[in-house]
């Protein structure tokens, strides 16, 4: 069975599992710091801003931009404890913590969501609690609209770059505050120009819109938590790089998941069932190494190596192993001076049946005319075990 070994030119900072998981930690940092100034700028100016020009679509839209601070928090906790090193409780790493961030990113949309639009529902069917905006909203909301907008492509490169759904995540929080300060722009301006029904119903638009990110979000976050596959587009790719290596023969049990920005693989694959073990793990070890180089994302591969598709033939479960069997052969060729001599003794696990090959050197033999004799006795002697298959012997 093969496995991936990482390997690092230096030690990493204590605490993370390499160099660069310590970079991918401070960049994420960076970014996210970034970004919390902003959304508390935003969001106090915002709400502040909503109260004196009397808009309740901006005050909505504060709001939604003070949860991406709380928000942002969370990632920055879930960053640093993410990258930590493998450990004897976590030797799959922390990365999953990412995951549980975005979960609980998504729920904070919905709910931010939800509370939005049911406030600005509850005044809609209250005619005397809606507001008369002015055209200071406007301009707060389209200050919103840019430098959200511009955090959203700087957070989302990062997002790209390490292939971080949690930044993925929160870089929507700030596209949707992008987006919500427009349809407020909307609102406003159509309150102001006679309708005053819309600055509430921009509110509600907003709401559903954040509520709807929030569940896209959460919902393929828990699909990674409960190890869901790679798409099979994806899995199609794997597979058939999988069987361009030289050697494989076939393949099966091609099993795929993600965790955190990565993704990992496990899969059986079929060799020929005479090659040395060696030649067996370098062909999966090849497999391993070629997945992880042709596919960015694949972190780790375990490859599992089989003689045969045992799906399809009979199980060797429960047959003898090594020790019991040449036990066993011995007693049967006590008869047999030459079987003494037998120099090594290969078994082949094959079809619910042991195979066996004899090597034995030609100076064993008192006559060399007497192999063939010998040989049929060996066969003979060794097919007397209910578990052994076909034989051959080697002279040599």
């Amino acid at each position: 069975m093969a496995h991936h070994h990482p390997h690092h030119a230096e030690a990493p900072p204590e605490g993370f599992a390499d160099q660069a998981a310590h970079q991918r930690y401070r960049e994420t940092f960076k970014v996210t710091v970034i970004g919390s100034v902003v959304d508390l700028a935003l969001g106090v100016a915002k709400i502040v801003v909503g109260l004196i020009a009397h808009s309740q679509a901006l005050i909505a839209d504060g709001v939604h931009s003070l949860s991406d601070l709380g928000t942002d928090f969370i990632v920055l906790y879930a960053a640093k404890h993410a990258h930590r090193e493998a450990d004897a409780a976590h030797p799959y790493g922390h990365r999953r913590i990412e995951t549980v961030a975005t979960v609980i990113l998504g729920t904070a949309l919905i709910a931010v969501g939800i509370g939005i639009g049911w406030d600005a529902a509850y005044r809609l069917f209250n005619p005397d609690l809606l507001l008369q905006p002015t055209m200071l909203a406007i301009v707060v909301a389209a200050i919103s609209v840019v430098s959200k907008e511009a955090i959203y492509h700087y957070t989302m490169h990062y997002a790209k770059k390490y292939r971080s759904k949690m930044l993925r995540a929160n870089a929507w929080h700030s596209r949707t505050d992008a987006i919500s300060s427009v349809v407020v722009i909307i609102g406003v301006a159509g309150t102001m120009a006679g309708l005053p029904y819309l600055d509430a119903i921009a509110a509600i638009i907003v709401a559903a819109m954040v509520a709807k990110i929030g569940w896209g979000l959460a919902w393929h976050a828990v699909q990674e938590l409960i190890d869901t596959g790679l798409e099979q587009e994806q899995v199609d790719k794997i597979r058939q790089t999988i069987l361009d290596v030289d050697g494989v023969k076939s393949m099966h049990m091609l099993r795929t998941r993600r965790m955190g920005g990565d993704a990992l693989a496990d899969v059986h694959i079929q060799v020929s069932p005479r090659i040395s073990v060696s030649e067996g793990h370098h062909i999966g070890e090849t497999v391993r190494k070629t997945l992880i180089d042709t596919f960015d994302e694949m972190a780790d591969v375990t490859v599992h190596i089989d003689p045969e598709d045992d799906e399809a033939t009979p199980p060797c479960e429960g047959l003898p192993l090594r020790g019991e069997v040449l036990q066993r052969l011995r007693d049967s060729w006590a008869g047999i001076p030459a079987a003494a001599h037998l120099e090594n003794v290969s078994l082949h696990y094959l079809h619910g049946r042991i195979h066996l090959e004899l090597f034995l050197p030609l100076h064993a033999l008192d006559d060399p005319e007497h192999a063939q004799e010998t040989t049929r006795a060996l066969i003979a002697a060794s097919k007397g075990l209910p578990e052994i298959g076909e034989v051959v012997v080697h002279y040599r």
